[in-house]
């Protein structure tokens, strides 16, 4: 059950289970928040709103650099481009559906374009330069998950477990590999990441998959989780993390399953641990921080998989993904405050509030300081003294 609202299946689902079980187990409580003792105070530099946001909804509409911009979008349509020393606006485009676009996929940055999917099942491509619309096209399956770029193609994850290949350029299909959904899964899907000619990520049905880009031919697939338990929620095993690639290692990590590290090379399985997730993590300095479906914040040796520290004083306060700025370890939870943690300890460094409507994806690094953007669209650059 604590997975489940964690998760944030299906609305209609969880008031059937909740019907259901509420008297067989506690609510879930949400941690107080830390108190912290503030060794910097974060300095704004510029703000401005991006529409409502992505509101409530589900989402993973993440801003994105490229070209000496930074671009942004709303769900209901609007995408921009920015000057990210002023925050102001270079050009902006309304994506036609009459404010009902329901952006999600995205944004993706390349071959001097702006790529974007929906919940109406439609990969977008608009000129980095213009905003001009290059094409828009149809898609099996809502888009929730980044769009990726390589080799001349746009690799697109949808909700039916369906990975397809659009020409960049055009966005004509030029192949799809399909996997299986089980009748309940996680909202969410798993971004695609790819090396030397290699595209990776993760399915609804506990497995990693690699193929060869050019054609999508299959390389090997690996599962992360098993089904497990006597109800459906128990035997969710989604694979909804992006995998991180990290030297000659693949790092995967799965709903109810594990977190892995895999030869790239032959696909079999170095180590794996024991956390539940389908959160985005980060690598860096030769560690793993990752999120669990409990809210712990656990940091992973990602050459051993030796665990070296697990906060768990943020359980259950919906965290996003978390980055590394600075050297700091940040992430935001779901009643808008941002949490900095010494990335060797674990220790709360500091303790950021921002509008209170909630921090769905982590924050993002910039050269001279980072992005901050809450549920309700409020858009503010920042830097640490």
């Amino acid at each position: 059950m604590r997975k489940l609202l964690k998760q944030a299946v299906a609305l209609a689902v969880a008031i059937g289970v909740l019907s259901g079980c509420a008297s067989e187990e506690e609510a879930v409580q949400m941690a107080p928040l830390p108190a912290v003792e503030n060794q910097f105070t974060p300095v704004q530099d510029w703000t401005r709103n991006i529409d409502e946001g992505v509101q409530h909804y589900y989402s993973r509409l993440s801003p994105v650099t490229g070209y000496g911009k930074l671009f942004v979008a709303s769900r209901e349509g609007k995408v921009e481009a920015l000057d990210p020393a002023t925050g102001k606006s270079v050009w902006e485009h309304e994506i036609a559906g009459g404010g009902n676009a329901k952006l999600s996929g995205g944004l993706t940055v390349a071959y001097n374009k702006v790529f974007i999917g929906s919940e109406n099942a439609e990969v977008i491509a608009l000129d980095a330069e213009t905003g001009e619309q290059a094409w828009r096209v149809d898609i099996d399956g809502e888009v929730l998950a980044k769009p990726l770029a390589d080799e001349g193609l746009l690799l697109v994850n949808t909700s039916r477990g369906i990975l397809q290949a659009l020409d960049a350029e055009t966005g004509a299909s030029k192949w799809q590999i399909s996997s299986e959904v089980p009748s309940l899964t996680l909202r969410g899907d798993s971004a695609p990441v790819s090396i030397s000619g290699g595209v990776f990520w993760g399915q609804a049905n506990g497995r990693l998959a690699g193929a060869f880009i050019r054609n999508g031919q299959l390389l090997w697939q690996q599962p992360i989780g098993q089904p497990q338990g006597a109800t459906e929620i128990d035997r969710l095993v989604d694979v909804d993390a992006a995998p991180v690639i990290e030297g000659d290692r693949l790092y995967a990590a799965g709903y109810n399953g594990n977190l892995v590290s895999i030869d790239l090379r032959s696909g079999q399985q170095v180590w794996k641990r024991n956390y539940s997730s389908a959160t985005d993590f980060v690598i860096d300095s030769g560690l793993l921080f990752l999120v669990t479906a409990e809210d712990h914040l656990v940091a992973v040796d990602i050459r051993s998989g030796t665990e070296l520290w697990q906060n768990t004083e943020l359980a259950h306060r919906i965290l996003s993904a978390p980055s590394v700025i600075n050297g700091k370890l940040v992430l935001g939870d779901s009643l808008g405050y941002l949490h900095w943690l010494d990335i060797r300890t674990g220790e709360f460094l500091a303790q950021q509030q921002t509008d209170g409507s909630g921090i769905a994806i982590p924050p993002l690094a910039l050269s001279d300081g980072y992005l901050v953007v809450t549920r309700e669209g409020k858009l503010s650059k920042m830097h640490l003294p």
